[in-house]
Order: C-alpha cells, then sequence, then structure tokens
C-alpha cells in the first residue's frame, strides 16, 4: 500500500471501531481495498469525523516541514499495526475563515522510520525556604 492508502486504513479502522464493527485486516487489505473502502465512507458522507480525528495524528515527529503562509502546521505520525508508521503534515490554525482541513494532506503521507528508546529523566524543583 501507498502511504495515503494507508492513512485510508487508518480512517476506516477509526470509522469501524466508532460503528462498534469489526477493524478491517490489515495484514490482508490491498491498496484497493484501502480506495474502495474509503470511498464507501465518502460518498455515505460518513467519513469526516473519522478523517478529521485521524489527521491530527497519534504523535508529533519533530520533522521539519512547510507551514505555509496562511496556516501553522507539524508533522505527525500514526502507528500501523503491524508497526510501521506512516507520517504527514498537520495544518491547523489560520483564523476565523480559514479551512486548514480542505488541505490536501493524505497525498502527501509519507513513510516514517520509528527508533523508540526508553529514557529515565530526573527532575530536580527548587524552591526557596522561608526566612
Amino acid at each position: 500500500m501507498t502511504p495515503e492508502q494507508k492513512v485510508k486504513f487508518l480512517i476506516l479502522a477509526l470509522d469501524a471501531r466508532w460503528q462498534k464493527k469489526e477493524a478491517p485486516n490489515y495484514a490482508a487489505m490491498t491498496g484497493t481495498d484501502a480506495d474502495t473502502g474509503y470511498a464507501a465512507l465518502v460518498e455515505a458522507g460518513e467519513h469526516w469525523d473519522s478523517r478529521n480525528e485521524t489527521r491530527c495524528g497519534d504523535v508529533e515527529t519533530s520533522i521539519p516541514c512547510d507551514g505555509g503562509r496562511h496556516y501553522e502546521a507539524k508533522s505527525v505520525a500514526a502507528r500501523l499495526p503491524d508497526g510501521s508508521w506512516v507520517g504527514w503534515t498537520y495544518y491547523y490554525g489560520g483564523g476565523k475563515h480559514a479551512e486548514p482541513e480542505a488541505i490536501d494532506w493524505m497525498s502527501e503521507a509519507y513513510e516514517l522510520d520509528c527508533v523508540e528508546e526508553e529514557k529515565v529523566v530526573t527532575v530536580r524543583t527548587f524552591t526557596k525556604q522561608a526566612a
């Protein structure tokens, strides 16, 4: 599947969860299945909520991205059932009449490599003692 089709899978899986239906089988899904399933959601007008929820991403990646002139942007990502990651640019802001959700973000999705490492951090907080 292409990165865009992987995003469509994420949207289909979220919609299935919200509808209390069985999620699509990622291992068996083809790119055509993702395109067809997403097109069916769009045709029924049932894609908006799961699309917009997915658009926000699961984690920020801190990968540089173009914000554009009218919107702020950050790189976000989501993990797929096979452990791989897909990322895209999340556009937001823009003022009262802005429509950042109208930007075609799915076609700009990309594959990501992710290395996870656990870190232990010591945080010290100091306050001045009363005299």
